[in-house]
């Protein structure tokens, strides 16, 4: 079987039911893709060598048996930040943390569905910022150019799916930590609707910011991804209606009411928009509209978003710090924004929580005049590895600002995202995001789809990910 006809999730999963490729071969496969880049790109914190082609292997007796399941045999990759019974999960961190006793509920779900678990991926220490490094793991690097970070915090997952180590791997994204390193290294990445993917035991994560989701090279396959992983816990907190992503990858959205926003929410920083950005996302959005679609300017009241974001940002840091070994690793910034976290996990996250349903009013008013809101992904291409290891934290707080404004105010809002290709700036890759409302992954995975039958950007590989 060529390795052209089992790239993508999809395909791999068909390969499987059809007999023309084992679950061994592929996870084989999957983890010579590791060994040939973990020393340049490092997406990987754990990898389970051993104990994935012992699941291949029995995987592939399943399938012979005539068992089928959505993705019975195929190997995938999950971020550092998701339990996975007998690894530890450091969420990017130093120190020795005890092996889970058992998966967390989006990787059970995964497993249920047949897929198999390589290994775990890198991710900033507690998923903090839109780079991939750290003291605990070193630096993880972009496929499409080494001296580049991938973004964060998936950015180990990211840099995995484009380095050609798995096809599709799940992520979390709790201020664009899924849509800002897809668009940085050229993939798909989907926030779903918050809770549509459990974060178990988790009842919800970082006070309702962070939702895990897919990271693909395309639609379908993110699509794919998402219906594997879907689904509550019985202790869940937020529990949305389901949905079928892989069928609305296979539906025409029809004709839409697209707005374009350049202007990203008021943040105390400056986030110039690089000029090759604004270029890729303003010939997306003539292309939409040679699609067919009604496209204009317009932008949403964001209002004083970020007052609702940051008390839940620092608490759920503060939190999560208390799960670590040894604080005393901890970087510094990490420590600041813990302590900034006890100070604002009372009376200052209360008002948080109970702004939303005037945040949903006052920026859901633009979908009573349009379906979809199209921006930039981040303002600037991705920047050079080690740019903001060694900034204090205020210093890393402006450079963060200036140059991903655009995700975190959906995860404050809950709604779902769509993380696409938009071309290139500086030779790098830069993406565009389709916003939607409340339970509009539907949606928002047709249009996707359908501009990916357009713009066809799945036919360009990574230099990392390219083999002889």
């Amino acid at each position: 079987m060529s390795t052209a006809r089992t790239e993508g999730l999809a395909a791999q999963a068909r390969a499987l039911r059809e007999g023309d490729v084992t679950a061994a071969e592929l996870v084989r496969r999957s983890l010579e893709r590791v060994d040939a880049t973990q020393a340049t790109v490092n997406a990987f914190r754990r990898v389970r060598a051993e104990a994935a082609l012992a699941e291949a292997e029995e995987a592939d007796r399943r399938l012979e048996r005539g068992e089928r399941l959505p993705l019975l045999g195929v190997p995938v990759a999950i971020k550092d930040d998701t339990d996975l019974a007998g690894e530890p999960t450091a969420f990017g961190c130093a120190g020795a943390f005890p092996a889970k006793a058992r998966d967390g509920e989006a990787v059970r779900r995964l497993r249920a569905a047949g897929a198999i678990v390589v290994g775990k991926t890198n991710t900033c220490e507690l998923g903090q910022w839109p780079f991939t490094e750290g003291p605990a793991f070193g630096a993880t690097r972009n496929p499409w150019n080494l001296g580049h970070t991938p973004g964060g915090s998936s950015g180990g997952a990211a840099a995995a799916v484009a380095a050609g180590v798995v096809a599709a791997a799940l992520g979390s994204d709790g201020a664009g930590s899924v849509r800002i390193p897809a668009a940085w290294t050229r993939l798909v990445g989907i926030k779903p609707q918050r809770g549509r993917v459990s974060t178990w035991p988790d009842a919800e994560s970082f006070h309702g910011l962070t939702v895990n989701g897919p990271l693909a090279r395309t639609v379908g396959d993110a699509a794919l991804l998402l219906d594997a992983a879907a689904g509550q816990h019985p202790g869940d907190i937020h529990r949305p209606p389901g949905i079928a992503a892989v069928e609305a990858a296979g539906r025409e959205p029809g004709r839409l009411r697209i707005a374009v926003s350049w202007r990203p929410p008021f943040v105390a920083a400056r986030a110039p928009l690089h000029p090759a950005v604004r270029r890729a996302v303003g010939d997306l959005a003539d292309a939409l509209a040679r699609l067919g679609h009604e496209v204009e300017e317009a932008e949403p009241r964001y209002g004083l978003i970020g007052l609702s974001f940051l008390p839940r940002a620092f608490a759920g840091i503060s939190q999560w710090s208390e799960r670590v070994p040894d604080r005393t690793l901890l970087d510094p910034r990490t420590l600041t924004a813990s302590r900034n976290g006890r100070l604002l996990a009372g009376a200052a996250l209360r008002r948080a929580r109970r702004a939303e349903g005037g945040q949903h009013r006052r920026i859901g008013e633009l979908f009573s005049r349009f379906d979809v809101l199209l921006t930039p992904a981040t303002a600037t291409p991705p920047p050079a590895v080690g740019a903001m290891t060694e900034l204090s934290g205020r210093r890393t707080d402006q450079a963060v600002i200036a140059a991903c404004p655009y995700a975190w105010p959906w995860n404050v809002l809950g709604w779902p995202g769509v993380s696409v290709p938009a071309g290139f700036g500086d030779g790098l890759p830069v993406g565009a995001q389709f916003l939607g409302p409340a339970h509009s992954e539907p949606l928002l995975i047709s249009l996707a789809a359908q501009l990916e039958s357009d713009q066809r950007w799945y036919e360009q590989r990574a230099p990392a990910a390219v083999t002889e």
